[in-house]
């Protein structure tokens, strides 16, 4: 069985149902801010008759993190319904974004329909390898305690990597 629907100029949808069971949503064209809210009424449509969609994003040629949250969202009420989204064959595009603003990690992305239908393998990692980052003070606890006994500013904390020695980066650029 086939579905069409064309909601957005730069953006289509069609989708169908394979021997499995999966409703595979096919989309091409641009993902933009413009198309997510029809994106995400359509694939909540789609929700309501299957439990379990495929969405084939090998024809889409942009996408931006506004419609990409609108998958995430319709994952997450996928799985409140007993059901499942799963991604397949993103875009070297898309993949970069889904890599660059995180939303890889709350879907379910598969290299080719295919795997999708079938669950192994996914793909791998983020192509951004991921650096964390902790709050720590910029200034030595000796100098903010001192500033603060005199009511001037107090301790302005900056973000820094791990194994970052922001006091002795202080010290020697002459704060202490």
């Amino acid at each position: 069985m086939t579905h069409s629907a064309a909601y957005e100029a730069s953006l289509s949808l069609t989708s169908r149902t394979n021997r499995g069971g999966y409703v595979i949503v096919t989309l091409s064209g641009n993902l933009g801010v413009a198309s997510a809210p029809a994106l995400r009424e359509q694939i909540l449509s789609l929700l309501r008759t299957a439990s379990h969609l495929i969405i084939d994003l090998s024809a889409v040629e942009h996408a931006d993190a506004n419609s990409l949250a609108a998958l995430v969202g319709s994952a997450r009420r996928a799985r409140l319904l007993g059901g499942s989204l799963r991604l397949a064959a993103p875009s070297p595009e898309v993949t970069r974004v889904l890599s660059a603003t995180g939303i890889n990690r709350h879907l379910d992305i598969f290299p080719t329909v295919q795997a999708a239908t079938t669950g192994q393998p996914r793909l791998s990692g983020p192509i951004f390898p991921a650096v964390p980052y902790v709050q720590r003070p910029s200034r030595p606890a000796e100098v903010t305690a001192g500033r603060q006994a005199i009511g001037r500013a107090g301790r302005r904390d900056v973000w820094s990597r791990p194994g970052e020695d922001r006091a002795a980066q202080a010290r020697v650029s002459g704060w202490s």
